[in-house]
């Protein structure tokens, strides 16, 4: 069983694919640890400008400005400031194409912080995205010497054909942590998600009344996350499951990291 109240007496480094990601897997406990960094892969704003237009705003730049502002807002009402919000350059839907650099990078931070645990996404086939930082941050840890514990927050993902949130695809027997939001911590959190503004539509269907944790397991990368259709695939996303699959075959194979 996962040790939650140990953990967020630690140094936390917590790696989100998106500006929001942290808030939606985590945001009821970021304000109780002590010590945390957020470090995000991507800026959260596509080349292709579907998203940025969508949302009034004329360039990429623009909208990934907005995107680290609201971010920053978020974790101000718990209490992290603006010098721990980082991030490793990539634009969003792009992460899949650059796994060997965004797992070097991951690697740069982990040395640079030195934290005593990771948070991470799980991989689900939920965005291409955030299974793209699960491989990266499984690979980088096993590149360190002294890695840190990884453990995965919940978001969501479709194996049953609809959008499933806050809850593991494999519960993994009674690793999971579920941590009931209520009373001050859920206000705090909804608060939270009410910064996201440009993305108040897709985090409604993303509310849930818990968030859950679990040590993150051994992955098959170059097997699907679950048979059927996976979520991203509904979406013009950048990069197909089988597509993915061979990306990250051929990462591990040049990371050298000893992972499938």
């Amino acid at each position: 069983m996962l040790d939650w109240h140990g953990i967020v007496r630690r140094k936390v480094a917590c790696f989100a694919a998106h500006p929001d990601d942290e808030t939606i897997g985590a945001g009821g406990q970021l304000a109780y640890f002590p010590d945390a960094w957020i470090v995000h892969a991507t800026d959260g704003a596509p080349h292709n400008m579907t998203d940025a237009s969508a949302h009034g705003f004329a360039t990429r730049e623009a909208y990934a400005s907005a995107r680290r502002s609201e971010l920053l807002d978020a974790l101000r009402l718990a209490g992290i400031p603006a010098e721990r919000a980082l991030t490793l350059g990539f634009a969003d839907q792009e992460c899949s194409r650059n796994l060997v650099e965004l797992a070097r990078r991951v690697l740069e931070m982990l040395d640079a912080l030195r934290p005593e645990v990771v948070l991470a996404p799980s991989y689900e086939g939920g965005h291409p995205d955030h299974d793209s930082l699960a491989f990266a941050v499984r690979a980088a840890c096993r590149l360190q010497e002294s890695a840190p514990k990884i453990v995965e927050y919940a978001l969501y993902h479709g194996q049953s054909g609809f959008l499933k949130a806050g809850e593991f695809l494999q519960p993994c027997g009674g690793s999971v942590v579920t941590v009931p939001l209520s009373g001050s911590v859920a206000r705090l959190k909804c608060r939270m998600l009410e910064c996201f503004s440009t993305q108040r539509d897709t985090l409604a269907l993303l509310r849930t009344a818990h968030e859950r944790f679990r040590p993150a397991p051994e992955y098959d990368f170059t097997a699907p996350p679950h048979q059927g259709a996976l979520y991203y695939e509904h979406f013009d996303w950048g990069v197909t499951g089988a597509e993915w699959r061979d990306l990250a075959r051929a990462a591990a194979c040049d990371l050298g990291a000893g992972i499938s």
